[in-house]
């Protein structure tokens, strides 16, 4: 994959430069800004949530 500049974001999977690492793992602000607006009901809050578990098995392997 080509390198576009920045960041690989582990929710959307775009290059960006603007966001915050957790740990290792880069979240651009787009989805962090979705990420703090979704309502734990929404459907989208699972899926925010499969991603994030990402990080930690990383951190685990």
């Amino acid at each position: 994959m080509h390198n576009q500049g920045g960041h690989r974001c582990i929710i959307c999977g775009q290059h960006k430069h603007e966001g915050i690492f957790i740990v290792s793992e880069f979240i651009c602000d787009t989805c962090e800004a979705e990420m703090v607006q979704t309502d734990a009901t929404d459907a989208k809050y699972h899926f925010f949530i499969d991603q994030l578990k990402q990080i930690w098995v990383q951190k685990n392997a």
